[in-house]
C-alpha cells in the first residue's frame, strides 16, 4: 500500500544522501539459497562433540521472503541508520505489501530520492527518524513529496 506524505526542512539533498539505495532487485525464487541447519542450540564457547550432525536444510528465501511479488531486496550505502544494526553495504529485505506502522524501518522515496528511516508517529506529527545522532529528523508535512515505499522485514550484512 502506497502512502503519500510530504517532508519539510532546510537541507533535504544532504539528509537524504546519507542513506542511499544503491540497487533495487527482486529475490530469484527459480534458484534455491540453501544452508544446513543443525536442530540443536549454538553455543558462543566451545562447540559440543553432538553438534557434528545437520539434520536438514533450509531455503533462505523461503525464510525471508513472503510475498514474492512484492519483495525486493534492497542494497544500502551510508551511515544514518548504524544503530538501527544498519550498515553500509547491507543488503535489505523490504516488503511492500505490509502495512507501514510507527516504530519500523522503512524505505521512502523523498522529493524522488530513496532513503531508510524509522518512521515514527505521535500525537506531534509524523516523522522520518535516524537512527544516528548526527542526522536530523525529518518532520513529514505539506512541503515535499515523500511516499513510504515499502517495509523493512530483514537486514543481511557481513560481520565486521
Amino acid at each position: 500500500m502506497d502512502r503519500l506524505f510530504f517532508i519539510d526542512f532546510f537541507n533535504l539533498k544532504n539528509i537524504l544522501s546519507d542513506m542511499k539505495i544503491k540497487e533495487i532487485t527482486n529475490p530469484s525464487l527459480s534458484s534455491s539459497a540453501l544452508a544446513s541447519v543443525v536442530l540443536s542450540s549454538v553455543q558462543a564457547g566451545f562447540p559440543s562433540p553432538a553438534d557434528d550432525f545437520v539434520e536438514k536444510e533450509l531455503d533462505l528465501n523461503a525464510l525471508v521472503v513472503k510475498k514474492p511479488a512484492a519483495t525486493f531486496y534492497v542494497k544500502v550505502e551510508g551511515e544514518s541508520m548504524i544503530n538501527a544494526g544498519i550498515c553500509s553495504g547491507d543488503l535489505l529485505v523490504v516488503d511492500r505489501s505490509l502495512e507501514p506502522k510507527s516504530g519500523q524501518i522503512v524505505v521512502a522515496v523523498v522529493n524522488g530520492e530513496f532513503t531508510v528511516k524509522r518512521l515514527e508517529v505521535s500525537v506531534k506529527g509524523c516523522f522520518l527518524v535516524p537512527e544516528n545522532s548526527k542526522y536530523p529528523v525529518l518532520r513529514v508535512d505539506g512541503e515535499n513529496e515523500c511516499q513510504i515505499w515499502g517495509v523493512v522485514t530483514y537486514v543481511i550484512h557481513k560481520t565486521r
